[in-house]
């Protein structure tokens, strides 16, 4: 596989223009763009689990739909996971692969939200339904034979922002995780870092989508520290885990978010995946590195504890 081109499994999705993600045009209805992009996420298959439950949580907006993925019958320690899609795409089904990837292979209960979409419902619907979520998984913990306290969060592009900002609210209300896994994550609205420049077309993840997205997310809470999480405060966050890709616009903001995790003294690992794209850990149907990604978080998120935190990074590794 050549360093200067994307793994040979994207060539066909590369290669067709309707698989690009970028802002619609005023023709394609919100409506229309959804369930096209969503059906196509929802292809990629799903390894069994123990058991998988649909929940109702009452959130600040209306009722929240929630999954829960059981990797097995007796007491786990849980993940809450909030999809990617950019703040706008995106639901339960687009991400059940994922999910029943990650509850097998970190041995852990996944909790996956199903948060109010932008532009309908800006910044900070999806953080506060995350939170709203956060707090009945928390009180639910016993009859959910959960343990309360080895709650980790964690969540792809977009659903990375979300879960590292609920992250830093609990930091600050003293509410206790264990762990935070960012696949690919989308952080930062200025979308002006090298890679942003550099795969702004052509893999998939394009500028005019990224553009659209912070646009409908926004809101009226672009100045709010939770909103640019490239200002946060990472000070006393817990162990952290993250994924980029070679051939993502979000390479560079991933990678400089480990370098700030470690500068703050926080213990966290980073492996970028050579010759990949944005979205790749969605795609196991194409190429078994999608797997391997889940893997490398899970591990992570199957040993961690409720400790102070061990500081060892950024570790930055390719496989």
């Amino acid at each position: 596989m050549p360093d200067d081109a994307p793994d040979p499994a994207f060539d066909a999705l590369l290669a067709d223009p309707r698989m690009a993600l970028r802002r619609p045009p005023p023709h394609v209805s919100l409506t229309d763009l959804r369930r096209a992009a969503n059906a196509f996420q929802a292809r990629a298959p799903k390894s069994e689990v123990a058991s998988v439950a649909d929940h109702v949580v009452p959130g600040p907006g209306g009722p929240i739909p929630v999954r829960v993925y059981r990797p097995a019958l007796d007491r786990t320690a849980a993940i809450l996971f909030c999809h990617g899609g950019g703040f706008i795409l995106g639901n339960l089904d687009t991400h059940d692969a994922m999910c029943r990837t990650l509850a097998n292979a970190s041995g852990r209960t996944v909790v996956a939200v199903d948060y109010r979409l932008a532009p309908e419902h800006p910044f900070p619907a999806a953080l506060d339904d995350a939170q709203a979520t956060l707090e009945w998984l928390r009180g639910k913990a016993r009859l959910l034979d959960l343990y309360s306290d080895r709650i980790a969060v964690a969540g792809d592009s977009a659903g990375g922002h979300i879960a590292l900002g609920l992250a830093l609210r609990c930091r600050d209300e003293g509410v206790p995780l264990d762990h935070i896994g960012l696949i690919y994550p989308l952080l930062d609205p200025a979308s002006d870092s090298a890679s942003a420049m550099q795969f702004a077309q052509g893999y998939m993840l394009t500028a005019s989508f990224l553009e659209w997205a912070w646009d409908a997310y926004r809101g009226d809470g672009g100045a709010d520290p939770s909103f640019n999480l490239t200002r946060a405060d990472l000070q006393r966050l817990p162990a952290t885990t993250i994924v980029t890709a070679q051939f993502d616009p979000l390479h560079d903001e991933g990678e400089a978010l480990a370098r700030r995790l470690g500068d703050a003294e926080v213990d966290v690992a980073l492996r970028r995946y050579p010759g990949m794209i944005h979205g790749f850990a969605g795609l196991p149907q194409l190429t078994p590195v999608a797997n391997e990604a889940i893997a490398f978080v899970a591990a992570r998120m199957a040993a961690s504890q409720i400790s102070a935190p061990q500081i060892v990074g950024p570790l930055i590794s390719a496989p």
